[in-house]
């Protein structure tokens, strides 16, 4: 048995989406009780951190409708069903911004609210980029504008909440981590 373990009593869908799925969990608690548990269900995702040769970090701004505001981030996308996170961290970074890479490099994967959702993101590091000449288009909802910026710009930008996300923030302390350790 797994340490505080919630046994499923039932389980309903209440919405499947394009992106998400809604469900609620009848539950027993470790201490025999019931109750209740509402659980966002999401295939995963990837981020890209990509630095240029020259230091800049490529970045895309981007409205994002939850937070009814444009903010800055580093390319992302959700997974596709059985596509490798690998693959899908490639074609997120051409179709966002235009550039491929000569290595991709897997840094951590981590749940972005295990509260209520499954979403596991996938974090990439990308080296040798170069600018494709036949870049895959973007999707025709998505609407990014690319933007490049060096470390002490995005920590501006973090304090001015234009850069607001998790993986972002992630991705700026990963590189100034590796600045203070000789990089990477």
């Amino acid at each position: 048995m797994k340490k505080f373990e919630e046994k499923t009593i039932s389980s309903e869908t209440l919405y499947k989406g394009k992106i998400i799925n809604l469900q609620v969990d009848e539950v027993e608690l470790p201490d025999g009780n019931t109750s209740k548990r509402e659980l966002i269900k999401h295939p995963g995702a990837v981020a890209v951190i990509a630095l240029t040769d020259e230091g800049k970090i490529v970045m895309v701004e981007q409205y994002r409708k939850a937070l009814e505001k444009s903010i800055i981030e580093i390319p992302a996308g959700k997974l596709e069903a059985g596509e490798e996170p690998s693959v899908t961290a490639k074609r997120e970074l051409e179709e966002e911004t235009g550039y491929g890479c000569k290595q991709l490099d897997h840094i951590i994967s981590f749940y972005t609210s295990p509260g209520f959702a499954d979403e596991l993101v996938h974090i990439y590091f990308a080296k040798g980029l170069y600018v494709l000449e036949n870049a895959k288009a973007a999707d025709e909802d998505e609407f990014v504008e690319l933007i490049e910026i060096t470390i002490e710009e995005a920590i501006q930008l973090m304090k001015k909440q234009r850069i607001y996300d998790a993986k972002t923030a992630y991705a700026i302390q990963y590189l100034q981590l590796q600045a203070g350790q000789g990089g990477k």
